[in-house]
């Protein structure tokens, strides 16, 4: 988006994009509290087709295990090829409920350590960040993602000593986007877990890059809603208060995701990964071919 000056660029960028809600229960869930981001980075040559074809192993033994926790999976269209894993919880203790039942299910902590293994050999780091919703900072957040194909990941480092006027810069955008946009949503989620404190993380679910493309005219609005003083105050406040920003492209993967059987209902084209489908037609035309 290109706003009335350079230093406005960073609030295009963080106040017109929708929000990321990892809520899998149902479409239409609510935002997940906690929000559990695994990282892949894979070699040269290593990711694609075999990246898709070891992660199936996840998906797989968490499907046969009927598994109540979901993830969603994506690969990068920039920045250095990588994976992203998203799993949502509604609280901290839950998370701890999940990892903690896992580990007593002997058949699936034994299958997810072979598939880790054989995974491991494809990758050349992995990392893991923790993030907590902040509500305050959001407005009307979505959560149903079952119709989204891409993710906006914008990352804010505030500056040390700067969080008072970051939530005067977040209340302030909140106010004169929502009167600028009726369809105006996002949500903020802040790194708890897992990196440099003062971290502020805008994910954003696409139904199309069109949506980027319409949004390159959002300026003006935003000028008619709050005035050309008030745009100017709101730049000042995001070159003191953020240090650093920064803005990279994911587009889903179904052989990567184990999404909740909701999500598959609503669009089973998309999101029934190819080997599952295939694995489930062999299986019926084996128990046909039995006496």
């Amino acid at each position: 988006m290109i706003l009335l000056n350079r230093t406005l660029i960073g609030l295009s960028l963080m106040f017109t994009w929708g929000c990321l809600a990892v809520a899998q229960e149902q479409p239409g869930g609510s935002v997940p509290k906690v929000l559990q981001i695994t990282r892949e980075y894979t070699k040269p040559g290593r990711n694609g087709a075999v990246h898709d074809k070891s992660e199936s192993a996840f998906v797989e033994a968490m499907a046969r295990a009927k598994w109540p926790t979901h993830y969603l999976g994506m690969t990068s269209l920039s920045g250095k090829q990588r994976a992203l894993f998203l799993t949502s919880y509604d609280s901290f203790a839950a998370w701890q409920k999940d990892a903690e039942n896992t580990e007593k299910n002997a058949a699936l902590a034994s299958t997810l350590d072979r598939a880790n293994v054989s995974d491991g050999d494809l990758l050349d780091s992995v990392d893991q960040g923790v993030f907590y919703f902040r509500e305050e900072m959001s407005l009307r957040p979505l959560a149903d993602l079952s119709h989204t194909r891409f993710l906006d990941v914008t990352v804010f480092h505030v500056r040390p000593g700067k969080s008072r006027e970051w939530r005067e810069l977040s209340k302030m955008a909140k106010e004169a986007y929502g009167k600028a946009d009726p369809d105006a949503h996002w949500g903020m989620f802040e790194l708890v877990y897992g990196g440099d404190g003062g971290t502020f993380l805008l994910l954003t679910a696409r139904k199309s890059l069109a949506e980027v493309d319409r949004e390159y005219g959002m300026e003006k609005k935003l000028e008619a809603a709050v005035g050309e003083e008030t745009l100017k105050k709101m730049g000042e406040m995001f070159g003191e208060t953020v240090d650093s920003t920064q803005s990279q492209l994911f587009a889903y993967n179904p052989a990567m995701s184990y999404v909740d059987e909701a999500w598959i209902k609503s669009d089973p084209d998309y999101w029934k990964p190819a080997h599952m489908v295939a694995k489930s037609t062999a299986v019926k035309a084996e128990d046909k071919a039995k006496p």
